[in-house]
């Protein structure tokens, strides 16, 4: 019989999503991850089975806690294009505060490993169709209410969303600036 655990798995998921975020997979080691959980290699591999498999874990962890943050402010009360906008605030503001600069984990792990890795691509390829399924949504809603012009078409838009949100995503990591990438933002916004 195998000794118990001596840690938390959700615990050692954000711990391993947080080492993943700051030095991407491929910089990622196997000591690196045991250290920050705290435990043996072989430990965590008993529990994860493998790097690859904790950084699917760790990229899931993310969608739950990360990514649903700029659906919550979507489906907030108020006028859609504030909303919008104040999603996509959201972002810069965690980004630039972030002292460490680690970007958004999807957007970094899709600049390292899409067209190398195709499990890693497809669950950053869901986490992007989420995203612009809720800005699509958001649009679709201000077009209806008349807040957003008609005339173009909502899944173009919710590209053009979610093409500026990655945009401002990368370019946090190399600035500090966040009135520069509002601005960036309120340009991307005034084609609604």
């Amino acid at each position: 019989m195998g000794r118990p655990r001596t840690f938390d798995d959700e615990t050692a998921v954000d711990r391993a999503m947080d080492v993943f975020w700051r030095q991407g997979y491929r910089g990622t080691t196997p000591e690196d991850l045991a250290r920050a959980v705290g435990v043996g290699k072989g430990s965590l591999y008993n529990a994860f089975g493998s790097k690859r498999e904790l950084f699917a874990r760790a990229l899931d962890r993310y969608r739950d806690v990360q990514a649903v943050l700029v659906d919550q402010v979507l489906d907030a009360e108020g006028p859609i294009k504030d909303r919008i906008a104040r999603a996509l605030a959201l972002v810069i503001d965690m980004n630039v505060a972030d002292p460490e600069r680690r970007g958004c984990l999807a957007v970094n792990t899709a600049a390292e490993l899409a067209g190398f890795d195709d499990d890693a691509t497809e669950r950053v390829e869901a986490m992007f169709e989420r995203t612009a399924r809720a800005f699509g949504n958001a649009v679709r809603m201000g077009q209806t209410s008349g807040e957003i012009r008609g005339d173009l078409d909502p899944d173009a838009l919710a590209l053009h969303l979610l093409t500026t949100l990655v945009g401002v995503q990368l370019l946090s990591k190399t600035t500090r600036d966040a009135e520069t990438l509002k601005h960036s933002v309120q340009v991307a916004l005034a084609l609604l």
